[in-house]
């Protein structure tokens, strides 16, 4: 009896051990916590990160600043908030958490009035609690993007104003002010547009500018107030010119100088702004002069200097040297194409020199030669630079870049021509180096696991020579735990032109070899993006696979990761060498894994993914069903509705009316006559990338052709599906399109 009293006992403790896990479901997918950039404390001890929480029922994300101490290890149930994370301000939201130089406050931005603003948190570093807060920005047109100045006297934000309210503080803030409560007001809701790039993604531009201004970080007093005084702020890049430029995410576009008196921002002065990538670095002094009304001197800003006017393509991201003596950035060399491979470059401060970091370059960097599939040390690094940052000492940079499906961080030492050096090998991006230099700290993220925060102690090396890195934060653990996912598989087989392509394969949960799988064939969007081992909430293939499919994908010419040549090759060829990867990649994996089913697959994408399953519906008849999310049908009326006009310009070789055989040699629409295959065409209202009407065109053809069809049209959403309902919604709609056709 007691044998048997003890054995229960036993299992009882173990449940991990006796709970199957079960396959991955959407309700599992919105409980995990959304990760963000990890931001170490000035005295190394601990790291602020946000994380958005996702509330299915209430169709909401709201974000919640977080912290954890950067020694902190993978501790029990039960620990004090000083051993692991925790969340620092638990009744407001919080965004973009970023320390004071003290480490004595941070600044974050908050909804909590209804409005984007910037607010300041009092913290204390022995409890690693936030003991006081207040806000500092009150401004109509709302703030983000702050950045403290590293004297800790001013804090920099960005705001969307007014161009012709550009004036004295106190006169500008009031104007913008105005504006808005008058368009609110307004029943008429009527624009006028005298100029091109008058929308942008998802919204129209309305005659707003981005501009950055400087607040005093003290402008209050440092006291809980309802709100500084709005006159407080000044504008340092008025005109009618974006600054900083439009981005949609990664590394600011603007920078302050270690000096505090200076900062670096980008800005496009182009013409036509929906024709040019032409953004360049410009550099003004935070304090100038100033005009004297009445009894107060109103501070204008001194003029700016554009410092890469050589440079016709894309410089951005600025970063300051701790030293002071360098601008790192990135930059294009070719106007016009947005996919030109991104370079880390060097502004000399003082002789206005400028150097291309990585050219001719070489040290522990391999890739993969096309033709053989073999991977060697190269010469002349050939990715693209994405996250940039500084080692304190201003000897070193980290950078990430794409390789092989996945992003990597690798470092340079500057005037070092014979060291560059991959530092971790696995999908690590937001990289931040700690202020005494000996952490990397970065996010990592994998197809079967959203964003973490890791750390690396330099000089601490695996076997392969890889920095030794840890897990910091663990938010998604327990719903991770009970999920079932496969991992991802890469296979190489020869595309078009000889090449050498990967692609990927993931198997559905509990996966029985004996058995025959229906397959979902993603191809990806950009085309510029790459698949690979990387998390998404809107494309998940763990989730996609956990229906009992097997997912195949595949690095189609166009993907960044494996040389610029390479993505080169989609330039003027969008229906050519990519459609031809596409199926030799799926004739390969058919013919190499018997477990897949070639009589019941689909294939699905979006973007230019949804471009392509267009041309796959007019090129062939392989597939049971197609997913086509805001594709391009028609090439000409895509040229006219879109609104990034140097995209189109360059993958097209021209304007329709300068080159009409090429918009009409790629245009899916002409082989509309060749349309059988089951097709579900999804497209939102407020897509401006890729206009709805696209969506609209597809889907008359397949009505008015006979072709099994139908549309999900979401009003509210704009090239992605970012509402919580509306992606259940999304995943329930093409989940079951696929199921219907493919499904015994």
């Amino acid at each position: 009896m007691r044998r048997l009293a003890f054995l229960l006992i036993l299992l009882l403790s173990l449940p991990a051990f006796s709970q199957a896990k079960h396959p991955f479901t959407f309700e599992d997918m919105m409980k995990l916590k959304r990760v963000g950039e990890p931001v170490p404390s000035p005295d190394g001890k601990w790291v602020l990160f946000s994380a958005v929480d996702v509330d299915l029922a209430a169709n909401k994300k709201t974000p919640h600043i977080w912290i954890v101490p950067l020694a902190a290890t993978s501790v029990g149930a039960g620990a004090s908030p000083a051993q692991s994370e925790h969340i620092l301000i638990a009744d407001q939201d919080g965004d973009r958490p970023r320390w004071a130089p003290d480490g004595k406050r941070f600044a974050f931005i908050s909804n909590k009035d209804g409005g984007s603003q910037i607010w300041i948190a009092d913290f204390d570093g022995a409890a690693g609690a936030v003991t006081g807060l207040h806000k500092l920005t009150s401004i109509a047109t709302e703030a983000g993007g702050e950045l403290w100045s590293p004297d800790g006297k001013n804090i920099l934000f960005t705001s969307d104003v007014y161009p012709e309210c550009d004036g004295a503080p106190d006169i500008e803030v009031a104007c913008n002010a105005r504006r808005v409560k008058e368009i609110e007001d307004s029943k008429v809701k009527a624009l006028i547009f005298d100029r091109l790039l008058y929308r942008h993604w998802n919204a129209y531009k309305a005659g707003k500018r981005s501009h950055i201004f400087v607040i005093p970080a003290d402008a209050c007093g440092g006291t809980a107030a309802p709100g500084c005084p709005a006159g407080a702020a000044r504008d340092l890049t008025p005109g009618d010119y974006d600054a900083p430029v439009f981005s949609l995410g990664g590394q600011d576009n603007y920078a302050f100088s270690p000096d505090g008196q200076e900062i670096c921002y980008t800005s496009n002065h182009d013409k036509v702004e929906a024709t040019s990538t032409n953004n360049d670095l410009w550099i003004v002094p935070v304090n100038g002069g100033g005009v004297i009304s009445g009894n107060r001197l109103f501070p204008l800003p001194p003029q700016a200097k554009n410092i890469t006017a050589d440079n016709p393509a894309s410089d951005s991201t600025p970063l300051y040297s701790p030293d002071g003596k360098y601008i790192a950035y990135r930059a294009q060399q070719r106007p016009g194409y947005e996919s030109d491979r991104f370079r880390l470059m060097l502004y000399d401060r003082k002789t206005g020199e400028k150097t291309d970091v990585l050219k001719d370059q070489r040290g522990r960097v391999f890739q993969t030669d096309t033709k053989t599939g073999e991977r060697k040390d190269v010469t002349n690094f050939d990715g693209w630079v994405a996250t940039i940052a500084w080692a304190p000492d201003s000897r070193k940079i980290y950078f990430s870049a794409e390789f092989y499906g996945a992003s990597m961080i690798h470092s340079v030492e500057i005037g070092n021509v014979d060291h560059l050096a991959r530092e971790t090998n696995n999908y690590d991006d937001d990289l931040v180096i700690s202020p005494d230099g000996k952490l990397l700290l970065f996010s990592r993220m994998s197809l079967r696991a959203p964003n973490e925060i890791y750390r690396a102690t330099m000089g601490e090396r695996d076997q392969n020579g890889f920095l030794q890195s840890t897990q910091l934060t663990h938010l998604n653990d327990a719903v991770l735990s009970q999920v079932a996912m496969s991992p991802l598989e890469s296979f190489w087989f020869e595309g078009a032109k000889g090449d050498k392509v990967e692609g990927f394969l993931v198997k559905p949960p509990n996966f029985d070899a004996s058995k025959k799988y229906p397959v979902k064939f993603i191809i990806h969007g950009g085309p510029e993006v790459p698949m690979g081992d990387l998390w998404s909430y809107r494309w998940n293939a763990e989730l996609f696979a956990a229906g009992g499919y097997v997912v195949i994908m595949i690095n189609f010419h166009g993907s960044p990761g494996y040389g610029q040549k390479f993505i080169d090759a989609i330039n003027g060829d969008w229906g050519g060498a990519p459609f031809e990867d596409l199926m030799k990649g799926l004739d390969y994996a058919e013919k190499t894994y018997p477990f897949i089913d070639k009589d019941r697959e689909c294939a699905l994408g979006a973007s230019y993914g949804g471009y392509m399953a267009n041309w796959v519906l007019g090129h062939t008849d392989r597939f049971k069903c197609i997913v086509s999310h805001d594709g391009m049908f028609n090439a000409e009326s895509a040229w006219g509705t879109t609104e990034e006009l140097w995209f189109n310009n360059w993958e097209f070789k021209g304007t329709p009316y300068t080159n009409p055989e090429m918009y009409e040699k790629w245009s899916p629409r002409n082989a509309a006559k060749n349309f059988k295959m089951p097709t579900l065409v999804i497209h939102g209202q407020l897509d401006y990338r890729l206009d709805v009407s696209e969506g609209f065109q597809l889907f008359t053809t397949l009505q008015t052709m006979g072709v099994p069809s139908k549309m999900l049209y979401f009003p509210d959403e704009g090239h992605w599906v970012l509402k919580p309902q509306n992606s259940q919604l999304w995943y329930k709609t093409v989940n079951g399109w696929v199921d219907q056709w493919t499904k015994k």
